[in-house]
């Protein structure tokens, strides 16, 4: 849900969850990584403005989810957010027959959900929509909202009011900047570690 006037941030706790990942560890996803220096500098300058706001010592690289997968499983599925390993091999054959060519997307705006602030992406030719729907065929996303495409810039630390993020916001010009995808990746993050980084597991390259 996005940010409202007059409401309360949720702020994200520095702990485990094992509630949420029952002792597993490798979290699957697909993603388009963020690998333009110009635009990770930018990115940079933008979150070190809300950093008073925002949880510290964040590791996990910029990047533009593309679908949620779940917890890798070699073989037997045992949870509904469980994702075997041949399932992704029956993605990657989808995605393989597309015989996508590198495209573009374009940073537009900030803005906030309840607990993050993030970029929006602007995909003007509708190829995350074709690829999501290529992924969708073999597996449920494991998401509840819908989706969004953006580059996150953090969580937020405290439950402030919602008024302080979008006050900051308003005073902030942003930069229209093409994003070039050339491949797309899968990988994962340990999920007892809070914003670790992401491992790619496999990568296709377009064109």
């Amino acid at each position: 849900m996005l940010l409202q006037a007059e409401t309360q941030l949720i702020a994200t706790e520095m702990r485990d969850y094992p509630e949420w990942h029952l002792g597993r560890s490798d979290y699957g996803l697909w993603y388009i990584e963020i690998d333009q220096p110009e635009l990770i500098h930018y990115l940079d300058e933008i979150q070190a403005q809300f950093s008073g706001l925002l949880l510290p010592a964040q590791q996990r690289q910029y990047h533009i989810t593309l679908f949620v997968c779940g917890f890798l499983q070699p073989a037997v599925k045992q949870y509904d957010d469980d994702f075997q390993i041949q399932q992704l091999q029956q993605q990657i054959k989808l995605i393989e027959a597309l015989q996508l060519i590198p495209f573009e997307l374009e940073i537009t705006q900030i803005d906030s959900f309840n607990s993050a602030l993030f970029l929006h992406i602007q995909d003007q030719q509708g190829v995350l929509a074709q690829i999501r729907q290529q992924f969708a065929h073999v597996s449920d996303e494991v998401a509840a909202l819908e989706y969004c495409p953006h580059i996150t810039l953090g969580l937020y630390r405290e439950a402030w009011l919602s008024d302080i993020v979008l006050e900051r916001m308003q005073q902030l010009s942003v930069k229209t900047i093409n994003i070039e995808v050339k491949k797309l990746t899968f990988g994962y993050y340990k999920a007892q570690i809070l914003q670790g980084f992401l491992y790619p597991y496999r990568q296709i390259e377009l064109g």
